[in-house]
């Protein structure tokens, strides 16, 4: 085959694999989802079990299972406490939002500013937030069915090694599959369970300075951050933008806040900005490269792609999991020697994961 079939037949294979992933998006980001959390145990239950000697290993992933299950109904049982509590103070708010709109019509030389109603409720204002209740009403409805997917692959976990046994039963090639295999398990296992620890670390600095700073429902908020920092990069930007904002339209400036009047909510807000930018700058920065090593080896752009491609295709799941996807694709393109160059590009150091040999020929045999 010459060189531009061959190029023809990437495009039409990439064009056919992209629109199967985005005709199926239903099935697989919630397949993905249950995989990566499955992972995410898995990844708990190994902590576990290295940690004590007592423990065996069907403890420690009982363990994990209450652990992650319960981390998870608190966050809900969080984020409906927030969400109430905000509501309760509607009145106040909003109050605040007008005036902030009021001030920054007077700043540009307008007048007749709109209020808080009047924006949220025409047309767009009405759209976007059906946007984004479809969204969660999707997400929450699909919890279940990633529940029952988790329970499966639990079930389904000790009969892998003779399936794959019977699929290949050549010893050299099932060698090979298993170090591909084990490669991806291992890269993206530790990604998802250094990424908790530092989303858990940051987000226990946050809410002790939020607490510090008198930021109204500093819990919710910090449960944001949590989750936002599972998103690479966009997602850190996020999670330090939200509680200055918050603080912002705050109803009030905590008196004991030294040297602000409680008319000063742009300092205010910029102080609570500049509080919880150092922890997601320090260990963003510092702490995080060191845990995570090579288990992303991801280019600063090719993650920036990652992000847009997978959320345009999965929408929100996309976007929560456009870096392990990338690194797995990355390490089943370095196994092969016809795609390597691509595995190359997406590293970060040029030499993608993907330890086993490609196959002499070039393709899958």
């Amino acid at each position: 085959m010459d060189r531009s079939a061959k190029v023809g037949t990437w495009i039409i294979a990439t064009g056919v694999i992209i629109a199967f992933l985005y005709a199926g998006r239903e099935i697989l980001a919630t397949f993905a989802m249950a995989v990566f959390l499955f992972l995410i145990i898995e990844g708990f239950a190994t902590a576990f079990d290295n940690a004590s000697k007592a423990i065996n290993m069907r403890t420690a992933r009982l363990m994990a299972i209450l652990l992650v299950t319960g981390g998870f109904i608190g966050f809900i049982a969080l984020m409906a406490n927030g969400m109430a509590e905000f509501g309760r103070d509607a009145g106040d708010y909003e109050t605040k939002i007008n005036a902030l709109i009021s001030d920054g019509y007077r700043v540009v030389g307008m007048h007749d500013a709109p209020t808080l109603t009047q924006l949220v409720f025409n047309e767009r204002g009405q759209e976007f937030f059906a946007t984004i209740a479809n969204s969660i009403s999707g997400l929450s409805g699909d919890l279940m069915l990633i529940l029952i997917y988790v329970a499966f692959l639990f079930t389904a976990q000790s009969g892998w090694s003779a399936k794959l046994d019977n699929i290949f039963p050549e010893t050299g090639r099932r060698a090979q599959v298993r170090a591909i295999g084990n490669d991806a398990r291992i890269g993206i296992e530790r990604y998802l369970w250094v990424q908790t620890l530092i989303s858990a670390l940051i987000t226990v600095l946050s809410y002790i300075s939020l607490l510090f700073l008198g930021v109204q429902n500093a819990l919710f908020l910090s449960a944001l951050i949590f989750v936002l920092n599972y998103i690479p990069t966009v997602g850190s930007i996020a999670a330090a933008l939200v509680p200055p904002l918050f603080a912002l339209v705050q109803p009030g400036v905590p008196g004991w806040v030294p040297g602000l009047e409680p008319q000063d909510s742009y300092i205010y807000a910029g102080i609570v900005f500049g509080a919880v930018s150092l922890w997601q700058f320090s260990i963003g920065n510092f702490i995080q490269p060191r845990m995570m090593g090579d288990s992303l080896n991801l280019s600063a752009l090719v993650v920036l792609l990652a992000l847009a491609i997978w959320g345009v295709l999965w929408g929100i799941p996309g976007m929560f999991l456009s870096a392990p996807l990338t690194v797995l694709m990355m390490i089943l393109l370095a196994q092969s020697s016809e795609t390597r160059w691509m595995a190359i590009l997406l590293s970060a150091d040029g030499n993608p994961s993907g330890k086993s040999d490609p196959p002499e020929n070039g393709a899958a045999e």
